[in-house]
C-alpha cells in the first residue's frame, strides 16, 4: 500500500508522502531497482526540498527480502537496518513492494501457534545446555506439545540464551516443576485460558511470545 518514490521525484514530494502514508521512510526505486530508503531526517540535513531524492545519500540499500522469505527474515532484516519496513524483490532483483514490521507482526499474530490457546514459558540456559529434543521430551511427558519455539541471546546474561516456548497447555505448574527438577531455569511464564479475541490481545500475546 506504500508506493515507491522515483529517483527523479523531489524531496518535497517525499515529505508529503511520508505524512500521507504515516511512515518515517519511503522506498526509492529507479527502473525497477531499489536504491534505498529516504527519511525526513536525511532530507532536513541538506535543507533542500527541491533536490531529487535520487541525489541524497539513502539508507537501507540492503534492506530487502525475496517474495518467498519467512516472517523471521523480514523482522531480522528490519532490525539489522533499523527500519520499520522492508523492500520485497523478485528473483530477478526487481522491486515488488514493501512490507512493514507492523504488517508482519499482525500477520504473524494470525498463525496457529499464536492463536491456539495455551501458555508461554521462557527459559534461560547456557548455549551448550540447549537441546530442544531433550526439553521437548520432558514437556511431552506431561501430555503437552510445543507449538513453536524461539531462541535468542539473553540480554541480561552474556553467554546464555533465552528459549521461548508456546505450549498447548494452560496450566504450566507441572511442566515448570519437571523442567526445574532437571536444572532448567524458568525465568518467565504466561498463561491464558481462552482463545485470544481482539487485535490488541493478539499483539500483546505475540509480543510476549517473541519476548520483545
Amino acid at each position: 500500500m506504500i508506493p515507491p518514490l522515483k529517483a527523479t521525484d523531489d524531496a518535497h514530494k517525499a515529505i508529503v508522502w511520508m505524512e500521507e502514508f504515516r511512515c518515517n521512510h519511503m522506498p526509492v526505486v529507479d527502473n525497477g531497482k531499489l536504491l534505498g530508503f529516504i527519511s525526513e531526517e536525511i532530507i532536513l540535513e541538506t535543507n533542500n526540498i527541491e533536490k531529487n531524492v535520487g541525489e541524497f545519500k539513502l539508507t537501507g540499500e540492503k534492506c530487502y527480502v525475496s517474495t518467498t522469505s519467512h516472517f523471521y527474515d523480514i523482522l531480522k532484516i528490519a532490525a539489522d537496518n533499523k527500519l520499520q519496513m522492508v523492500a520485497v524483490l523478485d528473483d530477478l532483483g526487481q522491486y515488488y513492494g514493501v512490507i512493514t514490521v507492523q504488517d508482519t507482526i499482525t500477520s504473524f499474530a494470525q498463525t496457529a501457534a499464536v492463536q491456539m490457546p495455551g501458555g508461554i514459558l521462557v527459559l534461560s540456559m547456557n548455549h551448550n545446555d540447549y537441546s530442544l529434543a531433550e526439553i521437548s521430551r520432558l514437556i511431552e511427558e506431561n501430555n503437552t506439545k510445543i507449538l513453536s519455539s524461539i531462541v535468542k541471546d539473553d540480554p541480561l546474561d552474556v553467554g546464555k540464551i533465552r528459549l521461548t516456548l508456546k505450549l498447548n497447555q494452560v496450566d504450566l505448574s507441572r511442566i515448570v516443576a519437571t523442567l526445574e527438577r532437571f536444572n532448567y531455569r524458568v525465568i518467565g511464564r504466561y498463561q491464558e485460558s481462552s482463545p485470544i479475541g481482539t487485535e490488541k490481545e493478539r499483539l500483546d500475546m505475540l509480543l510476549r511470545y517473541l519476548d520483545i
